[in-house]
């Protein structure tokens, strides 16, 4: 598998907010250099959340995000509203669009952003038909207690302003997460123990393994790998033992067996969860499959959309080892996506995947959900570690 550019959930992503026909889309075109959203005089162009992939000079790589009207009508309105709100799970950094002096609805909406921790710039679009703006800027400021700045998306006025602030906006921990943390450093030997299964098909790659590969080769590490069935003639091959093997998390048993005594183990699921979540969070929710009972029920939430496989680890693997656990009556529900229940109040548990198609952001809103809900959440490498007996034994990023 070749990665020719930044996966999106590795991405700043930055989301544009406003009412319909207040320059969102105009201004997402000017920010990319590119026509990517449609403009129209016609409010309520943008019906679903647009994408748009780029790089900005001192921030990197970005996920601009132009959503529909927030003030959308109607029983399509309503649908589009809802898809709004869910792009605020996955934003980083928010553009509120504001209009003229009536700016209730947006100073509403900075608040539900702010409350959220997400930082915002406020802008005001159109400098260019605009002939007195400044008691605009002046009620704006004054409801929403900051200074917005005077763009023009049509004559391209205001765009290095925007991308200043921006800069200064960046999340304090953004771009310092690293997926093997503290574990590894430079000249350090790790073997990487891959399994090739219905979900790594031949020539192919899953994502973490391919991130976690080029993350070790940029710290300067050297590094090996191998499928399982060859995991002892690598072993014996080496002319030392490995610093850290880092394996698929479904051979865990395996390869905690056959692994030097001096060697550290982890696998890529709780890699992932540590860089995409909450490690301390996941082990402490991994302590409640101790707790459950054949009257149990717990979710799996998947990132990926894929078609079910028939040795699938969320939907065939981890349900089997649960029920060998705790018994044939525990009731498991699965989602996959962006599909996950508002109300968990009825779960004993919640199991997540690595999260490697989601951004962080969006990963700390779920786990900050299932916190408030009180409902325990761990991950897959996680469980499977301590359904194991071995979750003491391996290591994670600190």
């Amino acid at each position: 598998m070749s990665l020719q550019h930044t996966p999106a959930a590795n991405r700043l992503h930055i989301a544009l907010f406003g009412r319909r026909n207040s320059g969102k889309s105009s201004l997402i075109n000017a920010l990319t250099g590119q026509d990517i959203a449609l403009v129209s005089d016609i409010p309520g162009t943008t019906t679903d959340p647009v994408t748009k992939a780029m790089e900005i000079h001192g921030i990197g790589p970005c996920l601009f995000i132009d959503t529909p009207g927030f003030d959308d009508e109607g029983e399509l309105g309503t649908l589009r509203i809802s898809r709004t709100l869910k792009a605020i799970e996955r934003t980083d950094i928010a553009l509120l669009i504001c209009g003229d002096t009536d700016v209730k609805e947006e100073k509403a909406w900075m608040e539900q952003l702010e409350a959220r921790h997400i930082p915002v710039v406020l802008v005001v679009n159109k400098a260019d038909i605009r002939e007195h703006p400044e008691e605009a800027l002046r009620c704006i400021e004054e409801a929403c207690g900051q200074k917005p700045l005077l763009v023009s998306a049509k004559a391209g006025k205001g765009m290095e302003e925007i991308r200043r602030v921006l800069l200064e906006k960046l999340p304090e921990d953004f771009g310092r997460q690293t997926i093997t943390g503290n574990l590894v450093q430079e000249g350090d030997l790790v073997l990487l123990v891959m399994p090739q299964d219905i979900q790594a098909p031949k020539g192919r790659l899953i994502l973490p393994q391919v991130q976690t590969l080029r993350e070790l080769l940029d710290k300067k590490c050297s590094v090996m790998s191998c499928t399982t069935d060859c995991l002892r003639a690598t072993l014996q091959a080496l002319s030392r033992s490995p610093k850290l093997i880092i394996t698929d998390s479904q051979v865990f048993h395996t390869v905690y067996e056959q692994k030097p005594a001096d060697s550290l183990l982890t696998s890529f699921s709780v890699l992932m969860a540590g860089y995409k979540g909450d490690i301390p969070y996941f082990i402490e929710g991994a302590s409640a499959i101790g707790r459950l009972t054949p009257q149990s029920r717990v979710l799996i939430a998947e990132a990926c959309t894929h078609a079910p496989l028939s040795e699938d680890i969320g939907r065939v693997k981890l349900p089997r080892l649960l029920r060998k656990r705790v018994g044939e009556g525990l009731q498991i529900d699965i989602v996959s996506g962006t599909d996950f229940p508002e109300d968990l109040g009825g779960y004993d548990l919640i199991i997540h995947c690595g999260a490697c198609m989601f951004n962080r952001k969006y990963v700390l809103n779920r786990i900050e959900r299932s916190r408030i809900q009180h409902v325990p959440m761990t991950n897959y490498g996680i469980a499977i570690a301590y359904l194991n007996g071995i979750l003491e034994k391996i290591v994670y990023p600190s």
